[in-house]
């Protein structure tokens, strides 16, 4: 393992992507790696955290941090059979550049501490070059898009940073939020779990609400509809991030006063509904994607178990839903 390192930039390579360059100066670290680095800040220019498509200029310093020699670089198991069979499992949508998955509850879409079996290291079960182009956390099922090669990466991942990519939650929901519709805006930042509801996960990371200038804050909007109410009990919901923040929907319905049902760290003091299983009631109906000189590309995952469950317990199937859950979101928006 190398120590860390601090590399200036040649003119020879002023103009060149961050991502890029880092490849071409530490080939053997693979691309999941140098994602992490990125994502969580280790890997910097001039000091400060930079992404992977960040233009870097001559004269400038890049922090390397500690890396493995390329004799410790471990190569990656082949997928084994019945890990070939789950994924094949998941494929709701394929063509010749990408694949729509329906991922289901607790697994979890890349690595980590004490992850080692995740969807991104499952992926050479699908093909070959085969990447993520979003993410969706551990415990939210539904839509997740792969890009089958560098080129379709690309122009996805573009649909989805300018917001052109639509995406539809449903959730139920541990009480009513009120209003039952409309928009919630406003910013958060990274926070730390409280014991107020005698949380397990005290201390964990999570996301809260704070002011405008706040350190880290970012801005966050969601459209949402109430589809359906089990009384005051619990609600269907429908959602359509505007913006796509870590947790948004998670914390904007707890600001609602009606949180996920079974989060377990945006939570209210309101037991959960009876017949509910604790698990994370969220999930990614719907993704449309705009293709130039073609239809949108829409694809639609079912429901996990625990939530048909949950459906059917709360009287929710079909209850008022002439097209099962679409709203007119237009209208939502105008107010």
């Amino acid at each position: 393992m190398s120590g860390v390192q601090q590399m200036t930039v040649h003119e020879a390579d002023a103009g060149s992507r961050l991502d890029r360059w880092f490849k071409r100066q530490f080939p053997h670290i693979p691309h999941g790696k140098v994602e992490k680095l990125l994502r969580t800040g280790q890997l910097r220019v001039d000091g400060k955290r930079a992404k992977g498509n960040a233009r870097i200029e001559g004269g400038q310093v890049i922090r390397i941090p500690p890396l493995p020699e390329p004799s410790e670089i471990k190569k990656a198991a082949p997928i084994n059979p019945d890990d070939i069979e789950f994924m094949r499992k998941l494929v709701i949508y394929e063509d010749n550049e990408l694949i729509g998955l329906n991922k289901p509850f607790g697994i979890a879409v890349q690595g980590g501490t004490k992850t080692t079996r995740h969807i991104d290291g499952l992926l050479p079960a699908l093909g070959e070059g085969c990447r993520l182009v979003h993410r969706l956390d551990r415990d939210t099922s539904g839509v997740l898009l792969i890009a089958k090669n560098a080129r379709a990466a690309k122009w996805a991942g573009k649909a989805f940073q300018s917001r052109r990519a639509q995406k539809i939650y449903w959730g139920i929901t541990n009480g009513a939020p009120k209003p039952s519709g409309g928009e919630i805006k406003g910013y958060m930042a990274k926070g730390r779990l409280d014991n107020r509801f005698g949380n397990i996960h005290e201390g964990k990371e999570v996301m809260e609400a704070v002011r405008h200038g706040a350190e880290g804050a970012k801005h966050a909007k969601t459209l949402y509809a109430t589809v359906a109410k089990a009384g005051q009990r619990a609600s269907w919901i429908t959602m359509q991030p505007l913006t796509g923040r870590t947790h948004q929907l998670r914390l904007h319905m707890q600001l609602l006063g009606a949180p996920i049902a079974g989060d377990p760290k945006y939570m209210t003091d309101r037991p959960l509904p009876g017949g509910l299983e604790n698990k994370l009631h969220l999930h990614a109906r719907r993704l449309t994607l705009p293709r130039d000189g073609m239809d949108d590309l829409v694809i639609e995952a079912r429901l996990p178990g625990h939530m048909e469950r949950a459906f059917e317990t709360l009287g929710f199937e079909g209850k008022n839903t002439p097209n099962w859950g679409d709203v007119d979101w237009e209208e939502i928006a105008d107010g």
